[in-house]
């Protein structure tokens, strides 16, 4: 099957120069799954309750982003197969479907908190209820993906994450920001009293499972599979520049609500553990212009992160079929529906958002640790991935990055439900 698949590719592009921006792209829509409504609470709980010192986290947390969404990107060059396809194709049937069952559960959970985030930014800009805000929220959602190709998308996305990190650039030229305590917080590790809950959360919730098998697939909108080893190497390097520029964008949006909520809510004194809250301070503290621009990039971030999570979904479903995400293709849109329109459906079955959020949050905790699994295994197979097999210095890296991940969320899977506190 990799030989047909690579057989379909007829040229061999030379690449140089500014031609690297085409390339551009795949790594900005995983990026909002970083920036998503839950990493707002988490870095806006943070910034507020400790200030610049636990910006370090933020750094620590995209570098181990950055290593793994390289090494799946890595798959999808390679093989040509997303992360899905290669589930399929290399493990038993009963294995495969098992772990990519999972996946979609996951998925699904995914696109609940990022509805929603949205949904709670509708009410905060217009008074809408909540629910009738999840649907107007999943509407646009799917409006976004069944009528738009890969490369609109990657526009679409490019755009929510351009004004998303305009907002704050607006908001925290309102408020007077201490750079050295900023710069010393960036890069050196310290946990005040209290604070371990969140740095496992930020650290924690960093890689989610359903980047993992975006990356994978968004890799194929570019045909950055090749044949020849010479095409593969080059485009892996052109590759890693897209991925690291994503993620330090995203780690510019984190670090800027962190330090949003420390030069504000912390220096006032008013801790904050929900976006509603953040919200209502904002305006006496910094003016209505603030709350109603912080309530608009909110719901920007929580379509985008949706739309992000709804193509993974289409990825996962269509992988189980060993076929590649087309969303002309039914397999694709059943698995986009499920994510969406099953994340919906539980809101409605939920009398409280907060508990539904902590039940995502749980799920996803008990998935991560299969998806990197899985992305361990696969990439460090010879039989999967030829002489682009990993080495055996970055099977230690991956796997020790891999290790922390899991028993971060882990331990924030007992914390949750209580067998473990502090």
């Amino acid at each position: 099957m990799l030989k047909n698949l690579f057989s379909k590719v007829g040229h061999h592009p030379v690449l140089g120069g500014l031609e690297v921006l085409k390339y551009i792209g795949p790594g900005l829509l995983v990026t909002m799954g970083f920036i998503d409504p839950g990493n707002w609470a988490t870095n806006i709980a943070g910034g507020a309750g400790y200030g610049y010192m636990l910006l370090w986290v933020v750094t620590l947390s995209t570098l181990m982003l950055i290593v793994l969404q390289h090494n799946v990107a890595h798959l999808g060059i390679a093989t040509g197969l997303c992360l899905s396809e290669a589930a399929t194709l290399h493990l038993r049937p009963v294995v495969s479907r098992s772990v990519l069952g999972t996946a979609m559960i996951a998925s699904v959970s995914t696109s609940l908190a990022e509805i929603l985030g949205a949904a709670i930014a509708l009410q905060m800009l217009f008074n809408v209820p909540l629910k009738l805000g999840a649907v107007l929220s999943a509407i646009v959602v799917l409006t976004l993906l069944l009528t738009n190709s890969y490369r609109k998308i990657e526009r679409w996305i490019i755009g929510f994450v351009s004004l998303i990190g305009i907002s704050f650039i607006y908001e925290l030229s309102l408020v007077n920001v201490e750079w050295s305590k900023v710069a010393v917080g960036v890069v050196t590790p310290q946990i005040p009293h209290g604070s371990l809950l969140i740095v496992l959360s930020v650290l924690g919730a960093v890689v989610m499972p359903h980047n993992l098998f975006l990356h994978s697939e968004v890799i194929q909108s570019r045909q950055l599979h090749k044949r020849d080893d010479a095409s593969i190497r080059k485009l892996l390097k052109y590759e890693f520049a897209d991925t690291l520029l994503s993620m330090f964008v995203g780690w510019a949006i984190n670090s800027a609500m962190f330090i949003m909520a420390a030069a504000t809510f912390f220096k006032m004194g008013k801790p904050v553990s929900e976006l509603q809250q953040a919200h209502e301070l904002l305006q006496p503290l910094l003016g209505s212009n603030a709350s109603a621009i912080f309530a608009v990039a909110l719901l920007m971030a929580g379509i985008a992160s949706c739309v992000t999570s709804g193509m993974a979904g289409g990825t996962i479903f269509a992988g189980l079929f060993a076929e590649p995400y087309d969303i002309r293709d039914n397999h694709s849109r059943w698995g986009v529906l499920i994510s969406i329109v099953g994340a919906v459906l539980v809101i409605f079955f939920i009398s409280d958002p907060f508990q539904g959020l902590l039940i995502s949050q749980m799920l996803l905790s008990l998935q991560l640790p299969i998806t990197v699994l899985l992305q361990v295994y696969l990439t460090s197979s010879r039989k999967v991935m030829g002489k682009y097999a990993n080495a055996k210095r970055t099977i230690f890296l991956i796997s020790g990055i891999a290790a922390i991940v899991i028993l971060l969320n882990l331990t924030l899977l007992l914390q949750t439900v209580g067998v473990v506190s502090w």
